[in-house]
């Protein structure tokens, strides 16, 4: 017999608490420092994967009303805020919330964060531009239409989607097992949390379903990126 199906809300509680301890070190993925330096022969490939992760959210234009769901420690919310009228960053986490507000550029424009489960939150307000990065992989599949339905009440009558995750390449460092991925922090904590990969064309058919006129693609080699609004 296989392993038992994990409790998912349990599961998203562990993922929550990973994440609030992991706020200090969470830019190093990202930076690829500490204990995710590359070897020298890798990092032109990462970088290649930023740019080209860079150039996909420059090319969409997120322009006016801008919010930004699971925002983390602001890696996103820094570039988002050079062009938005106005940036609602929402994290169920207030250490990541803390850092990102720690670290907005002075030229940054408005920004309101509001510290909320993503799954839970009803917007007050409509948007032009609904973005998230790196978080649709960590929505476990009960929960996937019911987070689809935050991002249509949150957007405007012709409002837009806009999203970055990881890619099937980077399934193959994950130490994931189904549903579950295993994560260890610097000072040896371990942690459970939700991560999925998806592969482009299953992810576009998928939105597709859910009355979504939408373009997934992969971005760079390591990345997948989608863009979108209702049919």
């Amino acid at each position: 017999m296989g392993e038992p199906a994990p409790d998912e809300d349990a599961l998203l509680v562990e993922q929550l608490d990973y994440y609030r301890a992991r706020a200090p070190e969470y830019e190093d993925w990202w930076y690829r420092r500490g204990a995710y330096r590359l070897l020298p022969r890798d990092w032109d490939r990462w970088r290649a994967n930023v740019a080209a992760a860079e150039e996909y959210v420059d090319r969409f234009g997120p322009t006016g009303r801008i919010l930004e769901l699971a925002c983390g420690t602001g890696l996103w919310t820094r570039r988002l805020a050079r062009s938005a009228s106005h940036l609602t960053a929402v994290d169920a986490a207030p250490e990541v919330l803390e850092l990102n507000r720690s670290r907005l550029p002075a030229e940054a424009g408005p920004v309101t964060f509001v510290e909320a489960d993503v799954f839970a939150w009803d917007p007050a307000e409509h948007f032009d531009v609904v973005f998230f990065s790196f978080w649709l992989s960590h929505v476990p599949p009960s929960r996937f239409e019911d987070f689809w339905a935050v991002v249509d009440r949150s957007l405007d009558r012709d409002g837009r989607f806009l999203f970055l995750d990881s890619g099937a390449d980077e399934a193959n460092h994950e130490a994931a097992d189904g549903l579950v991925s295993r994560r260890t922090l610097s000072d040896g904590r371990d942690f459970r949390i939700v991560k999925r990969f998806f592969e482009p064309e299953a992810l576009d058919r998928r939105l597709r379903e859910l009355g979504w006129e939408v373009e997934v693609t992969t971005v760079g080699s390591s990345f997948v990126g989608g863009w979108g609004q209702r049919r």
